[in-house]
């Protein structure tokens, strides 16, 4: 395959990708920006809660019983059907909240954050939920103590050093 390729497609080839042209780059950027002011990876997440930044809130918003199954270390459980009623009273306002649920299989998180949004807190929802926190091979805490499982080489390096993206 040649290192460079063609920005145009031959007639007699129908593109999946181009049947759609690509939004312009400034379309583009704005698009993006506005995703990362939206969402956070756990990796970023962790790293921020490892290194104690100010100013942020990670809340799980699943069951009793999913947050005794595993949670993020430091994170504030707050089921969504109870946002309305105690977050005033638990979560400062100036703090901007990080929302997590199962995963990608589960809109939990956005429903939480939609829930934060509505009461007037900044919010992200963090990408992947507690399923890739594990699956990065994080320290998790459940009703039994701290665990940690293997890297699953899918979604992040073996050795467990950030992809750096």
């Amino acid at each position: 395959m040649s290192a460079t390729l063609s920005s145009t497609v031959s007639p007699e080839i129908t593109s999946a990708v181009l049947s759609v042209p690509a939004a312009a780059p400034d379309l583009a950027a704005a698009h993006y920006a506005a995703r990362l002011a939206f969402e956070a990876d756990v990796s970023d997440v962790r790293a921020d809660l490892l290194s104690g930044v100010p100013g942020l809130v990670v809340v799980d918003s699943r069951s009793d019983a999913a947050w005794d199954q595993g949670h993020i270390p430091g994170a504030l459980h707050l089921p969504t059907a109870r946002i309305a009623e105690l977050a005033p009273s638990l979560i400062d306002p100036a703090l901007t909240v990080v929302t997590y649920c199962w995963g990608p299989g589960c809109n939990g998180a956005t429903r939480a954050a939609l829930a934060f949004a509505r009461l007037g807190y900044q919010v992200k929802e963090m990408l992947g939920g507690f399923e890739y926190w594990v699956r990065e091979g994080f320290a998790f805490e459940t009703a039994q103590g701290t665990d940690q499982r293997a890297v699953d080489d899918l979604t992040a390096p073996r050795s467990g050093i950030s992809c750096a993206c």
